[in-house]
């Protein structure tokens, strides 16, 4: 193997390069960004990066100096033919390789009947998307955001601490996919800091004339916004991959190994990648945490080099900072069924909680200190193994 493609630049696309020269290859690695930025670490930009308390350079990711890599950013890989080995790009040019790293991440999950281009209305997934949604958090602008999952929570959180008044709209609990059964601890912490929680209704539409002027609701509700901020989830960004033989299924389907299922010589890594995961019963799992991208990108890069790799069955951790308190979690807790509460209370900022399903453990929360998680991490690592 003397090329190497790497499609995708943020964090796993940068831990994947660097996996490979650590582990002694020492051919060609092209790196494919459809951003013109370096990689920089998109957990800050709903927290410190959007209030502007974090700057630019401190979300720069640094480099490993014996990375030695081709860049090519802002530029998007539009195809991918395996029988000829080659990544076909947005201008026309092909890139051959002789292994391939799949790191395309996700895609903002857009409403439907929503205009793409609205001044005011606003999706966070870059830092582009950032500096423009932090141009407008201006002393009272009325802020809606749309979604509970950690954007919207997180999100939420910097807009109280600037002091705006906000409302987040969720059909679902809010942080349901992330806490489970505690979500409800979750917006009990948000409404004791001021946010407007509604859940439970749909947003059917905006109104506007030159700008956002609210959202519209399925009860027939309006809320007058200056700010929208639509963060309903993501999709995998699997589209340049249609027709390539590659197996797709929300996201891009890996073995046990993270080797892409019907191509070979091709892995992924990340919030793209969809493999099968012990505490599933090897039901298929596709994480969007941070760790999870790093760690995968790691063992994707040695399965490339080696031709085969170990079983990758990690105990997943994440961590979200909100309204003063930072939640850490392991394992898989949005799958629970039972959760309880050991220690403290869990709206509170010191509590640790159990995750259970099926009677089994599967994940554990905390807040305060991460002290606590390492009794149960111990135990995921055999119940996942």
């Amino acid at each position: 193997m003397r090329e190497v493609v790497v499609v995708g630049a943020s964090l796993a696309g940068l831990r994947a390069a660097e996996t490979l020269r650590r582990q002694g290859f020492d051919g060609t690695v092209t790196l494919v960004g459809d951003e013109a930025h370096p990689p920089y670490d998109r957990p800050p930009l709903s927290k410190g990066f959007a209030g502007g308390t974090v700057g630019r350079e401190q979300i720069h990711l640094r480099q490993s100096a014996e990375l030695s890599a081709t860049w090519l950013l802002g530029r998007r890989a539009v195809g991918l033919d395996t029988g000829r080995r080659e990544v076909r790009l947005d201008g026309g040019e092909t890139l051959g390789y002789d292994g391939l790293v799949v790191a395309t991440g996700a895609t903002p999950r857009r409403l439907p009947g929503l205009p793409e281009h609205l001044p005011g209305l606003h999706l966070l997934r870059t830092v582009d998307d950032a500096l423009a949604l932090r141009d407008e958090l201006r002393p009272g602008a009325r802020v809606v955001i749309v979604g509970g999952g950690f954007i919207g929570a997180e999100l939420a959180s910097t807009c109280r601490d600037l002091g705006l008044p906000v409302t987040v709209v969720t059909p679902l609990p809010l942080m349901v996919s992330a806490l489970g059964p505690l979500s409800s601890a979750a917006a009990k912490r948000a409404r004791r800091h001021g946010v407007d929680l509604i859940e439970g209704i749909a947003v059917t539409g905006v109104d506007a004339d030159e700008r956002v002027r609210g959202v519209r609701l399925a009860d027939g509700g309006v809320i007058p916004a200056d700010v929208v901020v639509v963060a309903v989830g993501v999709v995998p960004a699997t589209d340049w991959l249609a027709g390539s033989g590659v197996e797709l299924e929300n996201g891009v389907v890996c073995d046990e190994t993270l080797a892409v299922r019907g191509v070979d010589d091709v892995v992924a890594a990340g919030d793209v990648a969809r493999w099968p995961h012990p505490a599933l019963g090897g039901g298929l799992l596709r994480l969007e945490h941070w760790t999870n991208a790093a760690e995968q990108a790691a063992a994707a890069a040695g399965r490339l080099l080696r031709g085969s790799g170990p079983r990758f069955a990690p105990v997943p951790s994440f961590w979200s900072d909100q309204f003063g308190v930072r939640l850490q979690g392991i394992g898989l807790p949005g799958l629970a069924d039972e959760a309880t509460v050991v220690d403290g209370d869990a709206s509170g900022e010191h509590f640790v909680a159990e995750y259970r399903r099926g009677g089994e453990l599967i994940g554990a929360l905390c807040a305060g200190t991460v002290k606590p998680l390492l009794p149960y991490r111990r135990q995921l690592v055999g119940a996942f193994a």
